[in-house]
């Protein structure tokens, strides 16, 4: 485990044009610390991914060891780092009012098949509840908001250890432009997140929570890459199981709040009051609770006014690469043994 070092209308208007370049180069480019106290293969599944390789992905902030208080576990999106996704904005602002954070990196830009991501988040879990004495609350973007439950749901030790799931915008049950993408052949990770997939069958299959684990999960109805994320069926909806849960769009605590999936991850106003709200309560956002102000913020808390155009478009604009250049994989990844025993 490796230490930290130490909405405007730019955000809209570039944002809202990244699933256009990503799509564009998607048919355009060529094919191409503190140790845990658990065993790496005990509650579940072995490792396939060596020891060394997954602590080192494990980074976290100040404040972190033997806590009164869950750390939160940042996991990046489809494209991203934790660099990439929080360093500029939630990161600054969680060390600004001494929240204790963590995060994990997930391979090769959490393009390659999540079922082996999902090792780096079981080992996370383990390690960051050992380190601070205290259960972990997940907080994640897109894939990262739904990677975490593959985790606890085939090494269940990891379900004593977490407290919570926070996603915003998660791919909870997929994403139909994954279709469009894929036409041409994809990265493993976005055909898992298609609709429909394999993946997310054998994922949201028997109860999509927990009971002991509170969930909250967030998201614009006018989210442009999980798609639908609108009534009556949104895809980041958690439906089922004996978990807490909290369903929360954007409009419930501004009606016509307008973001994008990017946008969502990193500098929106609503969605950091959510992440907030929820860790402050359990786990279990509330809309009631959000001070209404937060609707005239032009970003959240931790993003620098005058640095953080530049921040958002080198974030926007590497997502968009790792889409157009990432080796393609034709078909789904097979299930692991695991996911079909049974």
């Amino acid at each position: 485990m490796r230490p930290f070092p130490t909405k405007s209308r730019w955000a809209r208007a570039l944002g809202a044009g990244v699933l256009g370049l990503a799509l564009a180069a998607g048919f355009a480019a060529p094919a191409a610390s503190a140790a845990p106290s658990w065993s790496s293969g005990s509650g579940g599944p072995a490792f396939s991914v060596p020891q060394s390789r997954l602590d080192t992905a494990v980074a976290c902030g100040p404040g972190t060891t033997n806590t009164s208080r869950p750390v939160a576990l940042f996991i990046p999106g489809t494209t991203l780092t934790p660099e990439e996704n929080f360093s500029w904005n939630y990161f600054r602002a969680f060390r600004a009012a001494g929240r204790p954070y963590c995060s994990v990196e997930l391979p090769n830009h959490a393009m390659s098949d999540i079922q082996v991501s999902a090792e780096y988040v079981v080992n996370a879990i383990r390690t960051v509840a050992a380190r601070s004495g205290q259960k972990v609350a997940i907080v994640g973007f897109s894939q990262g908001g739904m990677i975490g439950r593959w985790a606890l749901k085939y090494w269940p030790d990891t379900r004593t250890r977490t407290a919570s799931v926070i996603g915003i915008d998660p791919s909870n049950h997929g994403t139909l432009d994954s279709y469009p993408v894929c036409t041409v052949g994809c990265a493993p990770s976005i055909w898992q997140q298609a609709t429909f997939s394999r993946f997310l069958d054998a994922l949201n299959a028997g109860g999509e929570t927990f009971a002991g684990i509170n969930y909250t999960s967030m998201w614009t109805p006018t989210d442009e890459v999980v798609v639908p994320n609108l009534p009556p069926a949104e895809s980041s909806r958690l439906n089922t199981g004996a978990g807490g849960r909290a369903n929360i769009s954007t409009f419930d605590v501004c009606p016509g709040h307008l973001a994008e999936h990017l946008s969502m991850g990193s500098i929106d106003p609503v969605a950091y009051a959510l992440v907030v709200d929820a860790l402050d309560h359990g786990g279990l956002a509330s809309a009631a609770r959000i001070d209404r102000a937060v609707c005239l913020a032009p970003f959240q808390p931790g993003v620098d006014p005058v640095t953080g155009p530049a921040r958002f478009a080198t974030y926007a604009a590497g997502a968009a690469y790792q889409i157009a250049t990432y080796p393609r994989v034709f078909a789904e990844p097979p299930l692991k043994a695991y996911a079909t025993a049974g």
